[in-house]
């Protein structure tokens, strides 16, 4: 996949790129191809997988390198030309190549729990935690009414036996979204220019929950930090 490196810092050797497909993917020194400086804005490809990006290596040496054969081969009036051939080739796969940002907290949701979800780097402004945790509840809502409904039909409250259809839909559901869900608190921690791994904090009984809860509430950090720019729409 072809990308473009937001930021790579070489004391720490860790850096983030976005691809082509709109996501960003965290890289390490190891990830490299070559030990080669990689600053801002250099078009790389790579390997993605669960998130990062691995077997990194600049291509834009590689891209002007058929625009030189081409002028050794042609005549000197011809040779000219060539840089402006190349010029067309460049690629940028900055925020202009990011999906479009969601108009409505429903899109918040959807993209949680289907591009997003496995998705624990980058950044989710407040909105979109907050459109995320609306249409999250309204699903558990619906899935708790229809296995009440569906026991109450069966009879498993007439006959005193646990609500197996509620228990069971209601589980299923936690399961399904524990990974997004998880996701999308290590991306609002990250908006925040805090490490991902506080969001350990909510097994703490009551007060971890409390914590999380004061992290959603704080703004946008705003200007960018190791875990990407400011998200789209945030007015800083």
């Amino acid at each position: 996949m072809r990308g473009e490196v937001l930021h790579y810092d070489e004391d720490q050797g860790f850096g983030f790129i976005t691809g082509a497909d709109g996501n960003r993917y965290t890289f390490t020194r190891e990830n490299l191809r070559r030990q080669t400086a990689m600053p801002r804005g250099t078009a790389v490809e790579f390997q993605a997988g669960g998130g990062q990006a691995r077997d990194v290596f600049a291509i834009a040496a590689q891209a002007a390198s058929p625009a030189a054969d081409a002028g050794t081969s042609a005549a000197p009036a011809q040779a000219a030309p060539a840089p402006a051939a190349v010029a067309p080739q460049a690629q940028h796969f900055g925020r202009a190549a990011e999906p479009a940002e969601p108009t409505d907290l429903w899109s918040y949701f959807w993209r949680g729990v289907t591009q997003n979800y496995f998705n624990f780097a980058g950044r989710a402004r407040r909105k979109e935690y907050w459109g995320y945790c609306l249409f999250w509840t309204v699903a558990l809502l619906v899935i708790i009414g229809i296995g009440v409904f569906a026991d109450v039909e069966i009879g498993n409250f007439d006959n005193a036996e646990v609500p197996a259809m509620t228990v069971g839909l209601f589980g299923m559901f936690l399961l399904a979204t524990f990974l997004p869900s998880l996701g999308m608190i290590v991306r609002r921690l990250h908006d925040l220019g805090l490490t991902g791994w506080l969001c350990l904090l909510i097994l703490i009984p009551t007060f971890g929950s409390l914590i999380i809860l004061v992290f959603a509430l704080i703004p946008t950090q705003g200007r960018e930090n190791q875990w990407g720019p400011v998200p789209a729409g945030v007015i800083i």
